[in-house]
C-alpha cells in the first residue's frame, strides 16, 4: 500500500490529555459545587459522576453539556439552574486543566513541514478547535469531525468519512491514529491505514498494529 499524504487524528489520548487522568466533567467541577453546597460529601460526589459517565456510556453521540451536568445535578437532588449550569462551563484556561503530550508539538511541525495534510476526528464536543488553538495545536488541522457536531461517534463511518472526505483524499491515502484499537480497526475495515498510539505495552495483544508515540508516524508517511 502507497504511504499516506495525510493523517487523520484522535484527539484525547493521542494529542492531549487531561490533568489529573479524568476527561469528564472538568477537572473543577467538585470544586464549583463545593462553592456552592459545602455540606456535599465525596461519596455524593463521586455518585454523581457515575451518573454522568452512565449518561456518556448510553449516548449515541457526544450530549450537550448543560444535558450531562443536568443528569449529574439531578443524581444530588440539585436544581440545575442557569446560573449553576453556567458557573460549571464558566471559563478556565484550557492549560489549567489540559496538556498535549510531550511529543506532539514538534511531530505535528514536522509533519507540516514535509506538507503532510492533517485532520482530526474525535468524539469532543464542538469547541474542541478551540481548546487545540489555547494548547498550542491551531493551524496545523485542515479539518475536524467532532462527534457531537456530526451527530454520531466513533466507529461510525460517517466520522472518518467527514474528515477524509474534507481533505478530497481517498481513505487508502490517510494514515488514521487512535488510541484506541478497536476504533484503528474499524477505520483500517473502511479502507484506510491505520495505527493504534499505545502510551504503555497492552495488557492484551493488540488487533491492529501499533505505536507507542505519535513521533513514529513520521516514518509512516
Amino acid at each position: 500500500m502507497p504511504r499516506p499524504v495525510a493523517v487523520l487524528f484522535d484527539s484525547g489520548g493521542v494529542l492531549m490529555r487531561p490533568k489529573g487522568g479524568r476527561w469528564n466533567p472538568r477537572a473543577d467541577f467538585e470544586d464549583i459545587l463545593r462553592e456552592h453546597f459545602p455540606t456535599l460529601t465525596d461519596a455524593d460526589l463521586a455518585g454523581a459522576v457515575e451518573a454522568g459517565d452512565a449518561y456518556f456510556a448510553g449516548a449515541l453521540s457526544t450530549p450537550d453539556y448543560d444535558d450531562y451536568h443536568r443528569v449529574m445535578l439531578a443524581r444530588l437532588g440539585l436544581t440545575a439552574t442557569p446560573e449553576l449550569l453556567a458557573d460549571l462551563r464558566r471559563p478556565v484556561d484550557p492549560k489549567v486543566i489540559l496538556e498535549t503530550f510531550p511529543d506532539v508539538l514538534p511531530t505535528l511541525r514536522a509533519l507540516r513541514g514535509r506538507g503532510v495534510r492533517m485532520a482530526v476526528v474525535s468524539d469532543a464536543w464542538a469547541e474542541l478547535p478551540q481548546l487545540h488553538d489555547a494548547l498550542g495545536l491551531g493551524g496545523f488541522f485542515e479539518a475536524y469531525a467532532i462527534s457531537q457536531l456530526l451527530g454520531c461517534h466513533k466507529p461510525d463511518p460517517r466520522m472518518y468519512r467527514y474528515a477524509s472526505d474534507a481533505l478530497g483524499l481517498q481513505p487508502a491515502q490517510c494514515l488514521f491514529v487512535d488510541d484506541a484499537p478497536d476504533l484503528v480497526e474499524a477505520a483500517i475495515a473502511l479502507g484506510y491505514q491505520g495505527r493504534a498510539v499505545l502510551r504503555e505495552p497492552p495488557a492484551q495483544p493488540c488487533t491492529v498494529d501499533w505505536i507507542t508515540g505519535i513521533d513514529q508516524v513520521l516514518s509512516l508517511v
